[in-house]
Parts: structure tokens; C-alpha cells; sequence
């Protein structure tokens, strides 16, 4: 970068100026009709993928899939100081997880490669160069000192810091004799008056006078890293991104992108900008929250489909909200017209019942039930490990079983291994003492119960256990039917509360609700 500026001072070319002239402009944004359509999510390694990313990289993906597009992750990692260990592999494979992997990534390759910024450093000094010798960029020499000190005498005085343009107008002569002693300036870009219109697909049209409220921005800084205006541009131009689809926080700097695209003499996509995801009470979704990071859900046994259709349906983009649409679905039902300007407001205590509904249309698929039953042996071979004295509650049939039973009953697959359950996977400890303190004829029950399994030749079914249930008061000196229900939940779960006894019954087998009836019986 210093040789370019040493040989541009040799030439004696300008440093001001904006190249050829190009007159006012109104930014033509329009895709050129049968152009493919290629789409980026450009997060920042910063941290982990949240649910604001997960939304964002949603509305691309499913942007770029409508109109057999191309999905592209970009690492935007720039800021190499807050760079935080495992974000970029945890960025993709949450993507991945979630069902949208990208098409072309830093994993993947793909022909617009690298995509990880700070392997791009050679095409930013390449614009660079070109906006410095059209005179559309110069250097700057001011110390991190002295921007400081510009920064605290404007908040001090109530005003919204911005750069004072010192070295804007600096002479060949000046700039060659602070090259002597500082080779290696930020350069930054000069920004014009007039800052073209544009019309955004989401907002409508728009202009930002940035000239009137900003100083001319740094575009590369002096470890010749470039900031985020500056990399956008060059690498949606490169990468022949046709469409920009961001977070609405970037609205006011599309300005400034759209004055360096017209300053390098490249034609912009088109950009929508997306309105914010916020919590349900208005506040912004924050990483400080900690519960917003999609590994946390993806722990908590949430599923990648529940997540995509509650943060869909709590904001814009489709003809109505619903629950329970797919990703084919939504992909289907998906127009970037139908986004409006209103911020979209997530309720996560609505994720449970999202879930719920997601859970059951897998278990109703065989081939995806299968994958459930392994799931589940999973998680209670994890939760239970030794406690599990029979194997048996391993058998893909007793899981399977276990699933179709209480399908629409769960929101998670985890909730079957939570301490309400236990008894479908550990036999529970149940004295005598507790279940004669519900009826003193708990003895008389357990004789009625086993004769129920002896004449059901081991077919038990819901409706026939019902019909049998419903008849042990009889000849039981007006014992209630809820408490004959009672002691037969807690003697074969160990619990006062739970799911109907009959399916408890129909759950465990006959076996093994012969086995625990018979050691009420013994102890």
C-alpha cells in the first residue's frame, strides 16, 4: 500500500475527486431476469450462532431455494481481536443441524472461494488501490490518540462523534513527508454529498444524507485488515451475490455501500433489509441472555424444525402465521414482498407446543420413528447408565412402544427420561406401608389386577383394561375408583401422578406389571 501511494504521489495523480464523473444517481437495484440468484450470510466468528443468525441465514436460505438459488456462508473475521475459539465451526454446524447448510462455505469450498475474510486480504488492497488512484479514497495518518480525543470532545459537548476529515485535503507534499514516518496508513473513503436513492425490497425507497451526519469512514486499516463497509462490498461483487438480504440495522450504511460500489464502477444487488427479531416484551435478543444460542436448544432436545417455524411464524414473509409448517413448506409458501417493516416478536414459552407438534408429525413417519427409538435408547442408557437392571427396556419394540403412547402427551423426546418417567425405565421402590396408607385393601386389588393380566392371555389394550379397571370397587366395602387408581400408580410407577393407569399397564407389558403387582404382594 505505501508503494502505491509513493508511486501515485510520483505520478502526480489527484487525490481528490471521484474518477469519471457519473452524474446523480438513483441506484438501479434490479437482478437481471433468468440471473441466478445467489444469496450470503456473512456472520461475524464473534460468537456462537443465535437465534437472530438462525433467522437471518433462514430467510436466504429459503430465499435461494425458492428460486433455485445458491446459499453461501461468509465469515466475516475481520476484527481478528475479538475472535472467540470454535464460533466459526459452531456457525456452520449449527446450519447444519438446522437443516439450511450453506452451498458454498469455508467447509464446503465452492468456485467464489475463500470464504473466510481474512483469506481475502489481496482483493480488498486491490480496491483499495483503485479507489486510491481514482481519488476516491486517501490516506489517513491520524493516531488512535487523536481519534480518541475527537470521540470524548463530541460526547462531551452532546454530539455524535464522527471524524473531522483532517487529512481529506492533505497535499502531495504532506502526504509524502507523513509516509517517511508512517508507511502504513488506514485509508478511508471519501463519501459524496449526494448519496444515491435506493429502493429496498423490504423498506421502500430510501436515501441516507451519510456525508451530513458521518466523517469519511476507514475502509482499510493499517494492518491492512478492511472494516466491514469496505469487505461487504468487494466480496458480494466478487462472489456475485445478486440479492442481500441483512438485519435492518444496516439500512442507514447502504448508502455509504451503495457510493463505493458507484466509486469502483460496479453494479449493486438488490437488498432487503430484514426487520429485528426481538424478544416478546420489545428488548432486543441479546447473546447475554445465554438461552438465545442454538446449541443450548439443540442440547435441550428442541428440534431444528420447531426452531425455523416459531421464528417464521412470530414475524412476516408468508401469506398467514401458522404453526407447524415444514421447511418445504415454508420454502413453498415463502414471498419477500409479504415482509414488513415491523419487528418480529419471538415468545420462546411458545417453543414447547411448537416442538410438540413437530415431535408428533416424526413419530407419525416410520422411517423417522426409527431414528426417534434410537434416540431414546440414547438418552436412557445416558440418564439411567447402571441403574438399569433390565436390558429389556432397551428393545427398539418397548421404546417404540413407549413413544407412540405418549406422542402429543411430550413436548421432547427428553421428557421421556425426566424423574415423571423413570418408572417406564427402573423399577420403583414402593413399600407396603405407603400403599396401605391409600387403602387398606391394596392386597385385594393387586389379586383383582393379576386376575385382569391371567384373562387377557397377555393382550392388553387401553379399552379392555378400562373396562376391567372400572370394575375393582365392586365388592371392595366402597373403596372409590379414583383411589383403586391411586394405589395402582404409585405401585407401578411410584408416583401419585402420571398417565392414565391403563396405559401404564399397556406401557410396561404384562410381564412387567405382573412382576411389580406380585411384589406388592410379597413385601
Amino acid at each position: 500500500m505505501a508503494a502505491l501511494l509513493k508511486s501515485l504521489l510520483r505520478s502526480r495523480t489527484p487525490l481528490v475527486g471521484l474518477g469519471r464523473p457519473r452524474g446523480r444517481r438513483e441506484a438501479r437495484l434490479g437482478a437481471d431476469p433468468g440471473a441466478a440468484v445467489r444469496v450470503r450470510f456473512a456472520p461475524s466468528p464473534t460468537g456462537f450462532l443465535h437465534l437472530g443468525g438462525l433467522r437471518t441465514a433462514l430467510y436466504n436460505y429459503i430465499f435461494a431455494k425458492k428460486h433455485q438459488g445458491i446459499f453461501i456462508l461468509r465469515l466475516e473475521d475481520t476484527d481478528q481481536n475479538r475472535l472467540v475459539p470454535g464460533a466459526a465451526e459452531n456457525i456452520e454446524d449449527m446450519l447444519e443441524w438446522a437443516g439450511i447448510p450453506p452451498d458454498e462455505s469455508p467447509r464446503r469450498g465452492g468456485p467464489a472461494g475463500p470464504y473466510l475474510q481474512s483469506q481475502r486480504l489481496a482483493l480488498y488492497a486491490q480496491a483499495a488501490d483503485a479507489l486510491l488512484r481514482t481519488g476516491a479514497a486517501y490516506p489517513c495518518f491520524c493516531s488512535p490518540q487523536r481519534l480518541e480525543l475527537l470521540k470524548k470532545e463530541a460526547l462531551r459537548n452532546h454530539q455524535t462523534p464522527r471524524y473531522d476529515n483532517r487529512c481529506r485535503n492533505l497535499s502531495q507534499a504532506q502526504v509524502a513527508q507523513k509516509l517517511a514516518t508512517n508507511p502504513k496508513p488506514a485509508i478511508r473513503f471519501r463519501l459524496e454529498e449526494q448519496a444515491p436513492a435506493f429502493q429496498d425490497l423490504v423498506y421502500g425507497w430510501t436515501r441516507h444524507e451519510v456525508a451530513s451526519v458521518e466523517g469519511d469512514p476507514v475502509i482499510l486499516k493499517s494492518d491492512g485488515f478492511p472494516t466491514y463497509h469496505l469487505a461487504c462490498v468487494v466480496d458480494d461483487h466478487h462472489m456475485g451475490v445478486s440479492h442481500v438480504l441483512r438485519g435492518s440495522e444496516w439500512l442507514v450504511s447502504t448508502s455509504k455501500h451503495l457510493l463505493l460500489y458507484q466509486a469502483l464502477g460496479w453494479q449493486p444487488p438488490d437488498f432487503a433489509h430484514l426487520p429485528l427479531l426481538l424478544n416478546k416484551d420489545g428488548s432486543k435478543l441479546s447473546k447475554r441472555q445465554g438461552d438465545i444460542f442454538l446449541e443450548h436448544f439443540a442440547a435441550a432436545g428442541f428440534l431444528p424444525d420447531a426452531l425455523l417455524d416459531i421464528i417464521t411464524s412470530c414475524g412476516s414473509g408468508f401469506a398467514e402465521n401458522q404453526m407447524g409448517r415444514t421447511l418445504p413448506e415454508l420454502i413453498t409458501q415463502f414471498n419477500l414482498t409479504r415482509i414488513t417493516c415491523h419487528s418480529a416478536l419471538l415468545d420462546l414459552e411458545k417453543l414447547p407446543e411448537f416442538n410438540r407438534l413437530h415431535l408428533c408429525r416424526l413419530v407419525s413417519s416410520e422411517s423417522q420413528r426409527r431414528q426417534l427409538v434410537a434416540q431414546l435408547q440414547a438418552l436412557v442408557e445416558g440418564t439411567f447408565g447402571s441403574q438399569l437392571r433390565d436390558k429389556d427396556v432397551l428393545n427398539p419394540a418397548y421404546v417404540e412402544r413407549i413413544i407412540l403412547l405418549r406422542q402429543g402427551h411430550i413436548s421432547r423426546l427428553q421428557d421421556l427420561v425426566s424423574p415423571a418417567y423413570s418408572y417406564l425405565w427402573t423399577r420403583p421402590a414402593v413399600g407396603q406401608a405407603q400403599l396401605g396408607a391409600i387403602s387398606e385393601n391394596a392386597d385385594v386389588i393387586a389379586k383383582h389386577v393379576l386376575g385382569i393380566l391371567d384373562r387377557s392371555g397377555g393382550n392388553l389394550t387401553q379399552d379392555v383394561l378400562n373396562t376391567e379397571l372400572k370394575k375393582l370397587p365392586e365388592g371392595l366395602g366402597g373403596t372409590k375408583y379414583s383411589t383403586v387408581m391411586k394405589l395402582l400408580r404409585v405401585a407401578l410407577s411410584g408416583h401419585t401422578q402420571g398417565p392414565p393407569v391403563a396405559e401404564m399397564m399397556v406401557s410396561l407389558g404384562p410381564k412387567e406389571v405382573r412382576e411389580r403387582i406380585q411384589k406388592v404382594l410379597s413385601s
